[in-house]
């Protein structure tokens, strides 16, 4: 930073600290994030629609169904390149790379996160890449947060804050959805639920959904209304599609887990890119609703046009029949993820949260038709209805969002009547995925391996603590052979600690530990210094901790189960220090401080 523009920031620091209160800068701070995340929401979704209208409106309308192969694959070598070349880092999937940030990073995102996305999620997705732009907008105002709240010196707790301010205005200005948007932070981000927190979120979200007002006037992603009554007859009905809706989401789970463990066994990157793009250009040739985000798939579903997105099929089949109907839209909800996942494989950059509304929409709009042409049932559900509260029951599974699921669709229908239904739905759903899957889509890879912030606060402080600031290596080690004698005048009279390790000659490995207390019975009978050895006066401690596998959470519950004041540390086998109780406890309380604000 050149020294004039560090003089001026220093200068402005320096006025807000003698005018302005710290809680009074987090509150405008927070309308700044919401106003710039929305920006950024009106950019990415402009770039891609610009791409959009360019490539399907001039060239797949009047020339061949065949660009439908070339593109996807086209957008995802472009991405390829301008990754590589322009901004010559990875660019992290949104949410889940903000998660880790928050968890591992303090908050702290990279510079180049702050227009990584923009650069590539338009061309993924313009191009036909079949994933969502919300993921991406999220990433982006996250990371231009973290770094604004980086120049302005805030702390971790008012950084993390910031980043859910975030998340809510480019939420907010995505679905003008506000509420629901304010609870997404706070679901996905495991934000405190706390005034302190409500009122920022809320600045934030209402700062997004002005600046979405301002570009794009009453234009809504989603725009229809409800209009079919709820019946309480219709609860048997809903239960079912929340069953469904579970199930539905354990396959979208499993599958998108399945295919990223593939492509991350393939080292190349350019072969990554050449088996994700090749299998995403046929999907999307065969099926060419797989195109993009398919929210104009949705609308029509809901308006109960499903033949304007069938219309295509490769089969050429007849769609006045409602079995195959059926049968094609079920075919979205079984290959969308596939083609999502096969997206991000080949190194495309955008989110899951449009394929999650694509195949729960589609998804509700099928056990609809199903229901209403079995035979069974005489009256019959609305599909507009299921349709709507489908994607609310994937939303629920798959990010593990069920209040935001429910607020959502409250929200964009205009209104509360279908609230029980959306409840009914996103409760049984959240269920049955929570039993099968214990993490989100967004948090399964950090959640593997402990690095999960949660709203468990002690689970979540001991998260963000890191095993090293706590591990003391000032401990005089002896060897099994060692006699009293040697053990006095080279360990004991020399050591400021009363705890001593074994450790094998050769290898360094642990083979047990001395206290002070073992010796100081014998420590002053000099007939004993060469016949006693350390092999004979040594232990096995109560437990050990491995630097390489223990997280912070198995730590602390190694202490809890022994009740020692020391445990030992072992690093790729060999010993490595030691972690006191005492010192936990405190740089605990450290990080309770700093994760709280206080």
């Amino acid at each position: 930073m050149p020294k004039q523009k560090r003089n001026l920031l220093t200068r402005f620091l320096i006025w807000r600290i003698k005018y302005i209160s710290q809680t009074q800068f987090v509150y405008l701070i927070a309308i700044i994030v919401g106003f710039l995340s929305g920006v950024g929401a009106v950019i990415l979704k402009n770039l891609t629609h610009f791409i959009q209208h360019l490539l399907e409106g001039n060239l797949i309308q009047y020339y061949h169904t065949a660009f439908y192969f070339v593109f996807p694959i086209l957008g995802l070598t472009l991405v390829y390149f301008i990754i590589k070349y322009v901004i010559r880092k990875k660019v992290s999937h949104g949410i889940p790379s903000t998660l880790f940030a928050i968890s591992k990073k303090k908050g702290f995102i990279k510079r180049y996160q702050m227009f990584g996305s923009i650069l590539t999620a338009p061309i993924t997705v313009g191009f036909g890449g079949s994933v969502g732009l919300e993921g991406p907008t999220v990433a982006t105002g996250a990371a231009l947060s973290s770094n604004l709240s980086r120049v302005l010196h805030l702390n971790q707790a008012n950084r993390t804050l910031l980043i859910g301010c975030a998340a809510a205005g480019a939420m907010a200005s995505i679905f003008k959805a506000p509420i629901a948007a304010l609870i997404f932070a706070i679901e996905v981000f495991s934000l405190d639920l706390t005034l302190a927190s409500m009122l920022p979120l809320l600045l934030a979200s209402i700062s997004g959904i002005l600046t979405s007002y301002f570009f794009f006037g009453n234009d809504i992603l989603l725009p229809f209304k409800n209009t079919d009554a709820f019946y309480l007859s219709d609860v048997p009905f809903y239960m079912i599609l929340g069953i469904a809706a579970g199930f539905t989401s354990v396959y979208f789970t499993k599958v998108y887990a399945y295919i990223q463990s593939v492509f991350e066994k393939i080292n190349s990157p350019g072969k990554r890119l050449l088996v994700g793009g090749v299998g995403l250009g046929i999907l999307v040739y065969f099926i060419p609703p797989l195109y993009g985000e398919g929210f104009d798939v949705i609308n029509n579903l809901v308006k109960g046009n499903p033949e304007i997105a069938l219309q295509n099929n490769i089969f050429n089949l007849e769609l006045s029949s409602i079995w195959v109907v059926i049968a094609l839209l079920a075919g979205l909800v079984f290959f969308k993820i596939i083609a999502s996942a096969l997206t991000f494989g080949a190194g495309g950059v955008g989110g899951i949260f449009a394929p999650v509304l694509f195949m729960g929409s589609i998804m509700g709009n099928v056990a609809a038709k199903i229901l209403n042409n079995c035979g069974l049932f005489p009256n019959g559900v609305s599909e507009s209805n299921f349709t709507l509260v489908g994607m609310t029951g994937l939303m629920a599974g798959v990010l593990y969002a069920p209040l935001t699921a429910i607020f959502l669709i409250a929200e964009v229908t205009g209104g509360y009547e279908l609230f029980i239904p959306l409840m009914i739905t996103a409760a049984i759903s959240f269920s049955i995925t929570k039993y099968f899957i214990p993490h989100s889509v967004y948090a399964m890879e950090l959640g593997r391996k402990g690095d999960l912030i949660t709203h468990n606060k002690d689970h979540a402080v001991l998260t963000l603590m890191d095993i090293q600031t706590v591990i003391e290596r000032d401990f005089i080690s002896i060897n099994p052979e060692m006699n009293l004698g040697e053990i006095v005048h080279q360990a004991i009279v020399k050591s400021k600690r009363n705890l001593f390790p074994v450790l094998n000659k050769e290898t360094d490995s642990l083979e047990g530990i001395i206290l002070l207390d073992d010796l100081r019975p014998v420590m002053f009978d000099q007939n004993l210094y060469e016949e006693l050895k350390a092999k004979e006066l040594m232990h096995h401690p109560p437990d050990i901790i491995n630097m390489d596998e223990d997280k912070m959470t198995d730590v602390m519950k190694k202490f809890q189960d022994t009740g020692a004041w020391n445990l030992p540390v072992i690093s790729n086998g060999k010993y490595y220090g030691f972690v006191s109780k005492s010192k936990l406890l405190t740089a605990y309380r450290r990080k309770l401080i700093d994760f709280s604000g206080k």
